[in-house]
């Protein structure tokens, strides 16, 4: 599971003057595929290797990459048994090595830059939404967390034959989602599964008040399920992602989460083409908005971009200015400062950062919309100020 402090650690790292080695593998559970990891790793850093004896670098900077190539060899030749992708970064001149284990896979790349290749990275991280699945009838309620494709028991709650005046579920110190666990005689009638319901809606929207879920899928019966959310407090009903049928006293934890992911997929890509449409709605309309990689770089270079929309895991080559931290699609000389570029592999990257690093966001679109015509667009803080040269 991706942690949020490797995730800083390598979004904050810059080589300075040294280059930094960005790796992506793609991990299969077919025995085959692992044991042809070791030649799919050599052929990538095969790419880089010319660097360590290329006169035109630094003697520090062309060390550092030999010593990247053989970490890397080194650390890639274990077993890895588990499924998804691996994701390396490697600075050995600076004693940086970050490994990032990603859940699902990805394509095999390879590139070297003064900062790590993150987007990759943070595409897949984007795609998880800490979700809560409930599953419940009118006497038990069973709960997982389902992050990164893993889905983890929380715990259960089971109605009691008590008086109506009991108070509600208690409010533990929940600590991960423990102290749910309530026992009792099961009791059918009416009133009992209306407070049953209310009980776990009271402490969902607790668990939703401290940041433990951001979205919530409900499994049940088909006719119980709309009465459950009729329960569910206004501020709560907003995150519900979607609900399924599901028999909870014989359903499989693999039943149930195939049919949440299921759940959250449809979700996400119903969410994704509503981001892209009210943006190009917005753009259309003459709003803060900016469609296309040009006027996106610019956005980005004068911190202009609040969200920052990406199709998929395209790249596009391009230029930067360190001094300046002018974005563009080519040019050997900064327009804002007359400095040098520095070309890049992958100036969407070098943009995504960028807006991460200016307080705005990015998101990943991987469904089939019409941001796949213009790459990437944005969602702006102001007006974008004339481009230099441009006249407008």
């Amino acid at each position: 599971m991706i942690e949020g402090d490797t995730i800083d650690r390598v979004t904050r790292f810059h080589g300075g003057d040294l280059p930094v080695v960005s790796v992506y593998l793609g991990l299969d559970a077919d025995r085959r595929d692992l044991r042809s990891l070791s030649t799919r790793v050599s052929s990538l850093l095969h790419e880089i290797r010319p660097m360590a004896k290329d006169s035109s670098l630094g003697r520090e900077a062309r060390l550092s990459v030999r010593g990247d190539v053989e970490r890397i060899e080194a650390e890639m030749a274990e077993d890895r048994p588990n499924p998804g992708a691996v994701a390396i970064f490697s600075c050995s001149g600076r004693r940086f090595y970050e490994e990032v284990d990603l859940p699902r896979r990805v394509r095999d790349r390879i590139a070297v830059d003064a900062a790590p290749w993150v987007r990759p990275m943070l595409a897949v991280l984007d795609e998880f939404h800490r979700v809560c699945v409930l599953v419940l009838d009118n006497q038990t309620a069973r709960l997982w967390e389902l992050y990164q494709g893993e889905l983890t028991e929380q715990g259960e709650i089971q109605e009691t034959n008590q008086p109506s005046d009991e108070p509600p579920l208690r409010k533990p110190d929940y600590g991960g989602w423990g102290g749910l666990e309530e026992r009792g005689v099961h009791n059918r009638t009416g009133e009992l599964a209306k407070r049953h319901f209310r009980r776990v809606a009271t402490m969902l929207d607790d668990l939703h008040r401290r940041g433990r879920f951001e979205l919530l899928v409900i499994g049940g019966h088909d006719h119980e399920l709309p009465l459950f959310q009729d329960f569910l407090p206004h501020s709560l009903r907003g995150s519900v992602a979607g609900t399924f049928a599901v028999d909870s006293s014989t359903a499989t934890v693999a039943d149930i989460r195939s049919s949440a992911q299921a759940v959250v997929d449809r979700y996400e890509r119903a969410e994704e083409r509503l981001w892209v449409a009210e943006l190009l709605a917005k753009e259309a309309a003459g709003g803060n908005a900016a469609v296309g990689l040009e006027r996106c770089l610019w956005a980005g270079t004068v911190a202009a971009v609040q969200r920052l929309l990406v199709h998929d895991d395209v790249t596009a080559t391009g230029v930067v200015c360190d001094e300046s931290g002018w974005l563009g699609a080519s040019g050997d000389t900064c327009p804002i400062c007359g400095g040098p570029t520095r070309r890049t592999e992958d100036v969407i990257d070098e943009l995504s950062q960028a807006v991460i690093d200016t307080g705005g966001t990015v998101e990943h679109v991987l469904g089939d919309t019409p941001l796949r015509e213009h790459l990437v667009a944005a969602d702006l803080r102001f007006v974008l100020p004339p481009r230099p040269g441009s006249g407008g």
